[in-house]
């Protein structure tokens, strides 16, 4: 009994009521005072009894906020899943950063560091577009210029009488047009550039062709050792030739002879020329045979063309730095002077006979002189001054040529008039100066001249010069190594084929170009006709075609490539001597021709043909830093892609201004996007485009569309690609395509604007993009409609 009270007071104790209700501890006037310890026991129930009445409510009322809590944390989370899984797969390729596996491949690093060297569209949104092509491209630490030179009319031209500081000096000109070519992305000089890099690779021995054709390449570059030969090497061969009255040393050679050997060993043709091709009256009945094809030459002295007497003539005013030249071609030959001025003038007197019957192709068309054709024997009886039989068999040997084989002539009465004259110099006796041999030693002198020191060249740009021509042709203003590349290909054709085929990423350029010949089709259905018919004959033709990547199939293995060239012996100090060899080879390409079947590949070529039914992509299109098999395909197709597709444009749709209403809105929503950003940027002044204009910009901006959109298309057939510099796909894609802004095609005068604009247009009303590209001060740009 004494613990009971103690239990209580303990079970009592824990109620944290306040005093005033804790009456209950009271007797009950009921109760039985009597009765202390029943009292007590009853207390403490009542007391417990209250203590658990009053503490569930307060236990159900946490476990009711946590459930809430619990409640509310997950719809939040399923509700950050659900916009996770709807934003990751809507902009898995168009995030801003990527997360997928970075490309370390060697091509790979270099693109890498060219992107980090480049202007980014998205991180100078406002401004990377309105730069021009040239030596002023934009970089990372140049603002750049404005785009409009040379457009009349243009905003930019409006305001700024003077865009370029004016240059002093034609040195200054030059060097200028020379960096401004650099740093443009033409497609031929990438082309050169990477078979630049083959000749020069130091790869293990393999190939004796191979082998030989670098040989080459490296004479060609050694100036020095051409420059320590001087003339010698030419006096040489006209001695092994029969020497000439020039010189006093002459066996008086026949001249048919002479004519004959010139034509066969050094492709020299001074009286006429000489060509393979196709008759195009043929070609309209599908037949394909190549025939032999003469023509007038061109002449060594300037003429001409009189059009009231229809004939051509010698210029009066360049005859006398002509006659310098020549006497100075002799003296570098060593000719003394006191014999140098009668055989000049000689020379001279035969040149301008010769130039009398020589017309332009504008008259020859006119007259219907092209393509003219008959047999060797017909020619023979109208031009028998030359041994027509014999020549063409010494130039076109093994081949069986006979009189009855029929050629194609472009101008007849000059090969008539030609006749005549070598007819009349060869029955006059000109006390032993032979006027025909030293025409022709001439005309070897200029075939041969790339590979005679740079005294012979200098002699022929002086002229040049003197003749009015102020700005000399790339070629005389080009790297070394580009002319060098250029000769190598002449002769070594069939090795740089087989070289570049073995770089080509065969499967991947085959796969780029049917995704984007696929997405061209459909753009094609997507186009507001003018007519039905029209639609019909394009898909027709479409239909038709039969897209393909243009590989050589000449040589199928290193040892016929060595077979072939087994004869030939490049020295490694004479460029003279391996230059001699070449132009034996390039006869030998000529003849091949003669009987070739199928169409050669064309190792310089960069864009695609048809042929037939066939649309040929050349190899030439995919190398670096076009394309490579090893980089993202994002970057492919921004480059290549891109490319590929505005080349099928132009080449099947080239009149789709008048077929289409699409194109002229197109082009007209382009150009508002880019006058409201120009004209806000201070830049103002408005002029229309002409429909040469709306058509170029509709045409860039859709093989912007037909690249993404196959891009996309190869994405969902594989969802896996490679990145670089953590780009995103999308982002990898439009910045490689704004590298290509600078590519020089044919097209290039009527493009208004410079196509990396064309990403702003293109991500202005689009999700595509991974950010905006708005500009903060262009207020009515949200304004522009989609394109």
């Amino acid at each position: 009994m004494s613990e009971t009270p103690r239990e209580l007071e303990l079970s009592v104790q824990p109620s944290s009521q306040p005093e005033p209700e804790r009456g209950l501890q009271l007797p009950l006037p009921t109760q039985d005072p009597s009765t202390p310890h029943q009292q007590t026991q009853l207390q403490s129930e009542l007391q417990l009894s209250e203590q658990q009445h009053q503490a569930e409510p307060v236990w159900i009322s946490h476990r009711r906020l946590l459930l809430l809590l619990l409640g509310f944390s997950l719809c939040v989370s399923i509700l950050g899943l659900i916009y996770y899984i709807h934003h990751n797969l809507q902009n898995r390729s168009n995030k801003q950063w990527s997360t997928e596996t970075l490309c370390l491949s060697p091509a790979c690093q270099r693109a890498s560091a060219h992107l980090s060297m480049s202007a980014d569209p998205f991180t100078q949104p406002c401004d990377y577009f309105l730069f021009t092509c040239g030596s002023d491209r934009l970089s990372k630490d140049n603002g750049g210029r404005q785009r409009g030179q040379g457009i009349p009319g243009h905003p930019q031209n409006q305001k700024e009488k003077v865009v370029w500081p004016q240059r002093s000096g034609q040195s200054k000109e030059r060097q200028d047009r020379m960096l401004r070519e650099e740093k443009i992305l033409d497609r031929k000089a990438v082309l050169l550039q990477y078979l630049r890099e083959i000749l020069e690779s130091n790869d293990r021995p393999g190939s004796t062709a191979v082998q030989k054709a670098k040989g080459f390449y490296r004479s060609c570059l050694d100036t020095k050792s051409i420059d320590t030969a001087g003339a010698e090497p030419f006096l040489k061969l006209i001695q092994k030739l029969g020497g000439w009255a020039v010189s006093g040393q002459w066996n008086q050679t026949d001249f048919n002879s002479t004519l004959s050997l010139l034509m066969r060993d050094y492709a020299t043709f001074p009286f006429f020329s000489i060509h393979v091709g196709k008759d195009p009256n043929e070609m309209a009945h599908g037949r394909n045979k190549r025939y032999i094809q003469i023509d007038q030459p061109d002449l060594l002295i300037p003429i001409e063309w009189n059009s009231k007497t229809q004939k051509s003539q010698a210029k009066t005013q360049t005859l006398r730095p002509f006659l310098a030249s020549c006497q100075r071609y002799l003296a570098l030959l060593g000719v003394l002077p006191t014999r140098r001025l009668i055989h000049v003038g000689t020379f001279i007197s035969l040149s301008s006979e010769l130039a009398v019957a020589a017309t332009p192709l504008h008259h020859r068309l006119s007259k219907g002189q092209l393509f003219q054709r008959m047999t060797i024997k017909e020619l023979q009886n109208r031009a028998p001054a030359i041994d027509w039989l014999g020549c063409l068999q010494a130039t076109f040997h093994p081949l069986p040529l006979i009189e009855d084989d029929h050629v194609l002539l472009h101008n007849v009465p000059y090969i008539v008039q030609m006749s005549h004259t070598i007819g009349r110099w060869l029955n006059r006796n000109e006390q032993g100066t032979s006027p025909l041999q030293t025409y022709m030693v001439f005309s070897l002198l200029h075939t041969l001249m790339p590979a005679l020191d740079s005294r012979f060249s200098e002699t022929a740009k002086n002229l040049s010069i003197a003749l009015g021509n102020t700005e000399e042709p790339l070629h005389q203003v080009a790297p070394r190594w580009k002319h060098c590349v250029l000769e190598t290909e002449r002769g070594f054709d069939s090795v740089l084929k087989n070289l570049l085929s073995e770089r080509t990423g065969h499967r991947e350029a085959e796969e780029i170009i049917q995704n984007i010949f696929s997405s061209f089709k459909s753009k094609l259905r997507e186009l507001k006709w003018t007519d039905q018919k029209s639609l019909q004959s394009v898909m027709k033709k479409v239909q038709s075609l039969i897209p393909r990547l243009w590989t050589t199939t000449e040589v199928s293995s290193v040892a016929e490539l060595d077979l072939l060239f087994s004869k030939v012996t490049v020295s490694t100090h004479s460029f003279f001597s391996n230059y001699i060899q070449l132009l034996s080879l390039w006869q030998k390409r000529c003849r091949q021709l003669l009987t070739r079947q199928t169409e050669a590949t064309d190792i310089l070529s960069v864009t695609p043909l048809l042929l037939g039914n066939e649309l040929l992509f050349p190899m030439g299109m995919f190398v670096q830093p076009l394309f490579h098999p090893t980089y993202p395909r994002a970057m492919n197709y921004g480059v290549l892609g891109f490319l590929i597709a505005k080349d099928i444009l132009h080449l099947i749709l080239s009149d789709i201004y008048s077929q289409s209403e699409t194109v002229h809105a197109v082009g007209e929503c382009v150009w508002a996007h880019y006058l409201t950003v120009t004209e806000n940027a201070g830049r103002g002044g408005v002029f229309s485009l002409s429909a040469a204009q709306q058509q170029e910009v509709w045409v860039q901006y859709s093989a912007l569309q037909i690249a993404l959109q196959a891009y996309h298309q190869s994405l969902k057939n594989n969802p896996s690609d490679t990145s670089i510099s953590g780009l995103s796909y999308t982002r990898l894609f439009l910045t490689s395509f704004s590298q290509v802004n600078c590519d020089s095609d044919p097209y290039r005068e009527f493009m208004p604007l410079e196509p990396p604009f064309l990403i702003t247009v293109l991500c202005a009303k689009s999700d595509v993009c991974p950010t905006s590209l708005q500009c903060p001060d262009i207020t009515q740009q949200d304004s522009l409609q989609t394109c």
